[in-house]
Formats: structure tokens, C-alpha cells, sequence
């Protein structure tokens, strides 16, 4: 490890000692019956700190013994943070055990971690990975504009930094974004709900449509709306798509943490306050698990029969109680994002970083995180229903037997 690294860990691990120090509580006083005794009082944080400083200082040493966490055997090894928004999502935790996998036969450790949809958590996961001196981070953010100060923290200590799925926001310490075409995932929701509505045959009819969106700390929730706005805004400004709530706002629209509990009561408020004798005939959803809570309050208010079918219902992930859904004929149309090929583009993308390389990207212009603009590689979406959920099977993305 060189001379410079080693100055940026003491003086990362000595700030957070003196912060901790000046964080705990004063020892209480001995008692006056007691003699004096001469030992040391500090708190147990600083003891801790103290350790935490000698382990660093130690790890500095392995480069004498032909090793270094920073700067590996020809650019390999050393440990890879990875830092997950949730496991309440199934599509994340095969995000991160698939980059955890790919990075292992790449030849690197790696740490994943899910911060459980605390923004909180995340930032102390993320600092705990910069105190192991951990090579290269791969961050998909709870909340892409609450990481500055930690990501500001892993730029002094050298480590680079991967964008995952969605733009860390608000920072120039963001070295690469890998994701899909997240535009072009609305324009896949937005287009199917016309091509399903016929809305260029039966020019004559009108249709109803409630609109959601994801949630509002989320930069790829802006892009999923613009793509599908694109689509369905024509119709709905001719009147041919009415949205009886009139919510035709993102903000209007957002589901906070993509939480399908928060949907399904969202869409229990829409039925009950703008549908009484009428029925909705599609929602625009972005996201498997909304579409599920939108299901469940559809099916509250008496959808799902022979005399009253669900409406349309897009999504986003082909998760597989979504799928499972489609094919019992509930759920519409998803959109396939093969996370197995992202997680792969991610490792591909840090190996280049550590070994010295230059990463592939495809787009240097879409992607504005408000501080630069973030070199990206985006994968392309393939839209998924009842006629085409054997293409999940044909590329081993579920088994014939998940989907019975």
C-alpha cells in the first residue's frame, strides 16, 4: 500500500476515534472512599476506535508480505463492498448473490450487505466497508441523494464507486452507472397498454386509467414516467385515456420505497372515490410488487371475475409471484430485467476499475446525477405476459417448475 494511502486510513480511523471519544459520555467518578488507582478510563467507543486504528495499521503492513487490500497481484484480489437497499425485494438479493458470486470467481472477496430500507443503515454499512479498507464499492441507494457525505468519505480513501440500477444522486464521487434502459422500461408499460386498449383501432372509445409511479427518492422512478408519459400523455390530453382521479402528476402518482402496501391502499382510495358504477380499465404500474397491492385492492372491490375482469395491469421485474400471476390471468404484462447480465456488467465494470482497464460504457450523455454527467452501460428490456413467459424459462431465469 503507498505512502499516501496509508496517511488517508490513519486519518480517516483518528477523526472517527476523536468523534466517538467526544461522542461518549464522561467515566463516572470513583468513588472517595477508593484510592486512586492508575489505569486508563477510556470509553469503550474509543477502546474500540483504538483497535479499529492498530487492525489498519496492520493490514498497511501486508504489503511487506507481498499483499495489499488496495493494490493486489497484478490489480486482483482485496475485497469488494457491496451495499444492497433491501431484502423485502426478491429481484435484490439476487442482485447482490449474483455480483457476490461473480465477483468471487473473478478473484475478489466480496461483502454484501442489505440496509433494510434505512437510509441510516446503509451510510453506517457503507462507512464500515471504507474502514476495511475495502477496494471498490458497488452502491444500489435506499436513497440516491442521501450518500453524499459517505461517498465524499470513500473518494478521500481512494475507493471507487459503482452506481447499481439506480444514480447515486448529487455527487461527483460516482465513478460508473450500470442499469437498463430505464426510458425505455416506461415506454415498454405505456405501449402496452395501447396495444392492448386498441387505442389506434377503436378511435372512437374512450378508456379509464389510473397512473402510479415509484417512489420519489428513486432517480430511475423520473425515468420509468417519462417513458411511459411519453406514450399515454397523447391520449390522455385528446381524452381518449381518461384518468377519473385526475392525478395525472409523478408526484401525484409516487409510491414511497415502492411499498405495495402503500399501493393497494392508494388504489382502494381511487376505486372507492372516482369508480362507482364504472370500471377501470388499465393502471399503469411500474413495479411487480405495486402491482401486487393494486391487485389486491382491485380484487377487494369485486374485480377478478367473469362479470367484472381485472383491468390491465403493467409491472417491472418479472418477480415470480408476478409472473406466476400472469399466467393465472391477474397481473397483465411485466417488464424482464435479466439481473443475472446487470450483476455481470457491474463486475465486469469494477474488474476493469481495480486491473488498471477502461470500462465498458454505451451511454455518456442520459445519465445527470445534478453534479456530472455518469458514465453508463445500459441493458435493453424485454416486455413479458401470458403469451411469451416460456422466454424466462428458455434463459434460466425461473424453471418450468417455479412457474406451475
Amino acid at each position: 500500500m503507498g505512502t499516501r494511502t496509508r496517511i488517508r486510513i490513519r486519518a480517516l480511523v483518528r477523526d472517527r476515534l476523536r468523534e466517538r471519544i467526544s461522542a461518549s459520555p464522561p467515566a463516572p467518578p470513583l468513588p472517595q472512599a477508593s484510592p486512586p488507582r492508575r489505569r486508563r478510563t477510556a470509553p469503550v467507543a474509543a477502546v474500540a476506535a483504538a483497535a479499529l486504528l492498530t487492525a489498519s495499521l496492520a493490514a498497511c503492513g501486508q504489503e511487506a508480505k507481498g499483499g495489499s487490500r488496495y493494490k493486489a497481484e497484478k490489480g486482483k484480489g482485496g475485497t469488494v463492498g457491496l451495499a444492497m437497499p433491501t431484502k423485502s425485494s426478491e429481484r435484490w438479493i439476487a442482485d447482490g448473490k449474483n455480483m457476490a458470486r461473480q465477483f468471487k470467481a473473478a478473484g475478489y472477496k466480496a461483502d454484501l450487505q442489505f440496509g433494510d430500507d434505512k437510509v441510516e443503515n446503509q451510510v453506517a454499512q457503507i462507512e464500515n466497508m471504507i474502514a476495511k479498507g475495502h477496494r471498490l464499492l458497488v452502491v444500489a441507494a435506499i436513497d440516491g441523494s442521501a450518500l453524499t457525505d459517505v461517498l465524499r468519505r470513500a473518494k478521500e480513501a481512494g475507493i471507487p464507486v459503482i452506481s447499481y440500477d439506480r444514480l447515486l444522486l448529487g455527487t461527483k464521487n460516482v465513478d460508473y452507472y450500470a442499469s437498463f434502459d430505464n426510458e425505455r422500461v416506461g415506454e415498454l408499460q405505456g405501449g402496452y397498454i395501447v396495444d392492448k386498449l386498441k387505442l389506434d383501432e377503436k378511435k372512437d372509445e374512450k378508456f379509464d386509467v389510473e397512473l402510479f409511479a415509484g417512489s420519489p427518492d428513486d432517480n430511475n422512478t423520473k425515468f420509468f414516467w417519462d417513458g411511459a408519459m411519453k406514450v399515454l400523455r397523447p391520449y390522455i390530453d385528446k381524452g381518449r385515456l381518461r384518468v377519473r382521479s385526475k392525478q395525472t402528476k409523478m408526484n401525484q402518482a409516487t409510491t414511497l420505497r415502492w411499498d405495495g402496501g402503500t399501493a393497494q391502499k392508494r388504489m382502494d382510495d381511487l376505486l372507492s372515490k372516482n369508480y362507482g358504477s364504472e370500471d377501470v380499465d388499465a393502471v399503469l404500474s411500474p413495479y411487480d410488487g405495486i402491482s401486487i397491492g393494486i391487485l389486491s385492492a382491485l380484487k377487494s372491490a369485486g374485480y377478478g371475475t367473469g362479470d367484472k375482469p381485472y383491468p390491465i395491469v403493467t409491472g417491472q421485474d418479472a418477480e415470480l409471484a408476478s409472473v406466476k400471476s400472469i399466467i393465472r390471468g391477474q397481473q397483465t404484462q411485466t417488464v424482464y430485467k435479466d439481473t443475472r447480465k446487470l450483476a455481470k456488467q457491474a463486475v465486469q465494470m469494477g474488474d476493469a476499475v481495480l486491473t488498471g482497464k477502461k470500462p465498458e460504457v454505451n451511454d455518456t450523455k442520459t445519465y445527470d446525477n445534478g453534479q456530472k454527467v455518469v458514465p453508463s452501460y445500459l441493458l435493453k428490456p424485454v416486455s413479458i405476459d401470458k403469451s411469451n413467459t416460456q422466454r424466462l424459462v428458455d434463459d434460466g431465469y425461473y424453471t418450468a417448475g417455479q412457474l406451475k
